[in-house]
């Protein structure tokens, strides 16, 4: 990126808004039934946690944790709490955590089929309890489409966040996906390799790019206790710790840079070549695994690195992906290499992208240099992440939905309870 670009942007970027929490939705009287793949309070926030809470204050929110296997549930349900609202500044966002006698079945089709029914209408009849009388169905996987069946929503959409065969190859579309994105209200992708991939199939698609919490990652923040003790420079990665990146660049780079501190931080995937990769660079004097952090605190690490990394492998899955860690780099002001995906060739103003063994490491030199870190760069990157802050994007999808839920017909009267009658 040139000077003048770089000047133009900072011109055009608008300075970040801080924005006032309500204590209640903007529009209580519509609720979001959102289907997700994952429990509440587990792991990495994803995009799906950052959405729906923020969503929150836009509308009233469900999040339906999915049901445990019939094989775990509790067999007691005392002091089980089915309804939660777990954020003190979201009093708009409620977890729904199935009951016990209402678990995951596989098998006979019939009996699944009912307590996956059960378990919908329960968590919807919470937003009726709410004041809701208004339903968005929110689907954020294609094996939660019978909910469309179930359910009589104002609007139905699906969010396409990955690619979910999670294949190294580029396989087609599933005919179950396809079904679903022909048949919802509308669609929102992430990025412009899955839009190309699947948003063809609906005319009423919307690309929403990933985010970030722009205040927190820009921050200053003290070092983290357990990063002060590592040398810089300090070449960083945040994430899971898995098969899909690109082992042999990592242990290239450490292996030929001992003057470089790695500092890898995350949780390590259970796929045996994650594990074996894990082992095998961490034998490295060079390389510090600091293992998993909670989300408050992922901000605090970045900020402290001197190069971050996206060292994604280059195949039929990656393609597809949208880093979660890209704006939050930037955010920082850190500079960033990455690999030559899809998403990141739209960014190769701002982010290194190297392909062979000998380019990451010329990367990562020229990333170190003081040319990389002058004020001029690191507020080219803010600038970049400052317009894809989650508040701003989630404040879209707010007002798409209020768009789409304004042109629907009229189906029911505002008073008729919308659970589909057998």
């Amino acid at each position: 990126m040139t000077a003048n670009q770089e000047r133009a942007l900072e011109q055009t970027a608008e300075p970040a808004t801080v924005l006032e929490i309500p204590m209640e939705p903007e529009h209580p009287e519509i609720g979001v039934l959102a289907f997700v793949p994952d429990r509440w309070g587990r792991g990495f926030w994803m995009p799906r946690q950052h959405c729906l809470t923020r969503l929150a204050r836009h509308y009233r929110v469900v999040w339906v944790n999915p049901a445990q296997e019939w094989r775990h549930a509790r067999s007691s349900n005392r002091a089980h709490r089915v309804f939660s609202r777990p954020l003190a500044n979201r009093p708009g966002f409620t977890v729904y955590d199935p009951p016990s006698w209402l678990p995951q079945f596989y098998r006979p089709g019939a009996l699944a089929k009912l307590a996956f029914d059960l378990r919908a209408r329960q968590a919807c009849r919470e937003l009726w309890r709410q004041g809701c009388r208004r339903l968005v169905v929110y689907l954020w996987r294609p094996e939660f489409a019978r909910a469309l069946d179930v359910l009589d929503a104002d609007l139905t959409c699906y969010h396409i966040d990955d690619e979910y065969s999670f294949s190294s190859e580029d396989l087609p579309n599933s005919p179950e996906e396809c079904a679903l994105i022909e048949r919802v209200d509308q669609v929102i992708v992430h990025s412009a390799g899955l839009m190309e991939k699947k948003g063809f199939l609906n005319p009423r698609n919307a690309l929403l790019p990933l985010g970030v919490d722009y205040r927190e990652f820009s921050a200053e923040w003290p070092e983290p206790e357990d990063l002060r003790a590592i040398p810089h420079p300090r070449i960083g990665y945040m994430g899971i710790l898995k098969k899909q990146l690109d082992w042999p660049v990592l242990q290239f780079l450490a292996a030929g840079h001992p003057e470089w501190s790695f500092v890898l931080i995350g949780s390590v995937s259970r796929h045996p070549e994650a594990v074996h990769a894990v082992e095998e660079i961490g034998r490295l004097p060079n390389v510090h695994l600091l293992g998993a952090k909670p989300p408050t605190e992922v901000a605090r690490y970045t900020r402290h690195l001197d190069v971050c990394l996206m060292p994604y492998l280059t195949d039929g899955y990656t393609r597809y992906i949208y880093p979660l860690k890209l704006h939050e780099y930037l955010a920082a002001g850190r500079p960033a290499v990455g690999a030559r995906i899809r998403t990141l060739e739209d960014f190769a103003g701002i982010v290194e992208l190297p392909v062979t063994h000998e380019e990451w490491a010329a990367a990562v030199t020229r990333s170190l240099s003081a040319a990389e870190n002058s004020a001029s760069r690191v507020r080219a990157r803010q600038n970049v992440a400052r317009q894809h802050d989650w508040d701003l994007l989630v404040d879209r999808l707010a007002a798409l939905f209020g768009e789409r839920l304004r042109e629907a017909r009229q189906r029911r009267s505002l008073t008729q309870p919308f659970l589909r009658r057998a």
